[in-house]
């Protein structure tokens, strides 16, 4: 696991914020192209390959997906939802691993409609426990400061976990 790293997605915005959370991920970064998510992981395995070639477009096992707010999230249900499916069915089909990291927000927010977003609370709620369930996508609610901080702990976890039960053997042969 010395060699872990994360791969950020070329689409995501070079921000100040962004940079912010990049330099808290307290791991190692590079960019590449991901069919789906924003964040994934990459390393050296015991076999001596790369998970990944960077320099191609990547279909990760496991991948985060990060929005800023509820209200970025509801677009994604509302004028963004075919783009954003389309997204989650590609990491079906891969057997991917999701996680949908929403900072600043809580299902009590959600849930009540304190977002600027129109979507109705009720409707929004509907879509996000679909989706958990069709695309086995997991949600995790933080303030934007551990953002970093938390994609990094599923990342290094997820690969950790992987690993011990022996899923990478073999991967890169």
């Amino acid at each position: 696991m010395e060699s872990f790293e994360i791969i950020c997605d070329t689409r995501e915005q070079d921000t100040e914020r962004a940079r912010k959370r990049l330099e808290s991920l307290g791991a190692p970064y590079s960019r590449a192209t991901l069919d789906y998510g924003d964040y994934t992981y990459n390393a050296t395995l015991p076999n001596g390959k790369k998970i990944y070639d960077t320099s191609i477009r990547i279909s990760p096992l496991c991948a985060v997906e990060r929005k800023m707010s509820l209200d970025e999230w509801a677009m994604c249900f509302g004028t963004g939802r075919k783009r954003f499916q389309r997204e989650f069915e590609r990491a079906t089909e891969k057997n991917s691993r999701i996680y949908l990291i929403c900072e600043n927000a809580n299902w009590e927010n959600l849930l009540n409609g304190k977002y600027r977003s129109k979507m109705n609370p009720n409707a929004f709620a509907a879509s996000a426990v679909a989706w958990m369930i069709r695309y086995n996508m997991n949600v995790i609610f933080c303030k934007e400061e551990n953002s970093g901080r938390l994609i990094k702990e599923v990342l290094y976890r997820d690969l950790k976990e992987r690993l011990e039960r022996g899923e990478m053997d073999g991967w890169g042969d």
